[in-house]
């Protein structure tokens, strides 16, 4: 059985989105195992583009901790993802255009 998940110490401030720009990594997408909290980087189909697959961030996971865009394969540092495609947005933004999280 699971453990359910922890309650938040605080709200993060900013959140990973995913952009149009996702390619799924072609099925090895590096961003979730550089991502320290389990199952909040899935790989979903892209509706845009069925035959490929995108990452999907869940927002109530996320702890705005930036490492999915920071380092690359074998500790290499990027300027972000291979393929530009993870925004860091501010939580208020997210908010505004998406609705309030329940925190």
């Amino acid at each position: 059985m699971a453990k359910p998940a922890k309650k938040r110490k605080r709200k993060p401030k900013k959140l990973a989105a995913i952009n149009e720009c996702c390619t799924g990594c072609a099925g090895s997408p590096v961003c979730q195992d550089l991502c320290p909290v389990n199952d909040c980087m899935i790989y979903i189909v892209n509706e845009a583009a069925p035959s490929f697959n995108r990452i999907w961030v869940d927002p109530l996971k996320c702890i705005g901790c930036n490492k999915c865009t920071s380092k690359g394969i074998d500790g290499m540092y990027n300027d972000g993802c291979p393929w530009n495609a993870i925004d860091m947005v501010e939580l208020k933004d997210w908010e505004e255009s998406r609705g309030p999280l329940p925190f």
